[in-house]
């Protein structure tokens, strides 16, 4: 079994500067970390890599000190990891990103064997689209889990897998057939602590680095800015809220009575819009 985990470095979100003139995130002097939700999406693909047996190759595209994030995803486990870099994908959107990530998969599936499953993080916390992984899903014609709260059981002999997905109305138990793409949610697991060989040999092993040309991309005017439609009109702090909270006395009767009286005496509008949206039930 081959599994493949995209993970994205991003920067330390207390830490985020926009450059005022491309609307872009600057990096430079910032401290970068894995992407949070990614390690949720590592610590899926381990699992099963150690339950079933197979490989788990990490892949992330970004500069080169990107390496850093990638030898952290070794020591945890991870067997391979891959960096996708070139001066060509620097300020790509969703969509360009996209297609590199699916260009260097298809890559990766030529030169270590097709994978099963991809598995990527819900979002990134730099972007939060959610993007990237059904995107990466729909360049590689892949079967798509998303939100996936649980990953349940692995049938390699059948080539299907379960999953339990979190959704408005509950969780959705689903079963979907090899290959295909998972994006894993928030507090789906934990991320395991590496064990010294595992530290050890993410030190001395050799981190696998390709450019636009290594990874076989044929149209450099879909990656980077000039692949890239979207377009940042204005980026903005929040305003911080000049109310304060309040406290709330409750007397003889029940809490939540005098917590809803409360609420309306404050939103008096709320109450009528209530009232109205009752009415027409």
């Amino acid at each position: 079994m081959h599994i493949i985990v995209c993970i994205k470095q991003v920067p330390d979100s207390a830490q985020i500067r926009v450059h005022p003139v491309t609307n872009t995130i600057m990096r430079q002097g910032v401290p970068t970390i894995i992407n949070p939700y990614d390690l949720f999406a590592l610590e899926a693909a381990l699992a099963l890599r150690d339950k079933l047996g197979g490989e788990v190759t990490v892949l992330t595209m970004g500069p080169p000190s990107a390496e850093d994030s990638l030898r952290k995803a070794l020591t945890f486990g991870a067997d391979r990891a891959v960096l996708l870099t070139d001066r060509f994908f620097a300020g790509a959107d969703t969509l360009a990103t996209t297609y590199a990530l699916a260009t260097a998969i298809r890559k990766i599936n030529d030169v270590y064997g097709a994978a099963d499953i991809v598995f990527t993080g819900k979002q990134t916390i730099d972007g939060d689209t959610a993007q990237v992984g059904p995107g990466i899903a729909k360049r590689l014609g892949l079967l798509q889990l998303t939100y996936v709260s649980k990953v349940g059981s692995l049938d390699l002999t059948a080539r299907t897998i379960d999953v339990e997905r979190r959704s408005e109305g509950g969780v959705q138990v689903l079963r979907t057939r090899l290959p295909c793409l998972v994006t894993m949610l928030e507090a789906s697991n934990e991320i395991r602590r590496g064990t010294m060989a595992d530290a050890l040999r993410a030190a001395r092993a050799e981190v696998v680095k390709w450019s636009a040309q290594d990874a076989g991309v044929e149209d450099i005017s879909k990656c980077g800015l000039r692949g890239s439609p979207t377009i940042v009109k204005r980026v903005f702090a929040p305003p911080a809220r000049a109310e304060r909270a309040s406290m709330v006395e409750f007397g003889q009767e029940p809490p939540a009575d005098a917590l809803i009286k409360a609420i309306f005496a404050r939103q008096p509008k709320l109450e009528a819009d209530l009232a109205e949206l009752a009415r027409g039930y």
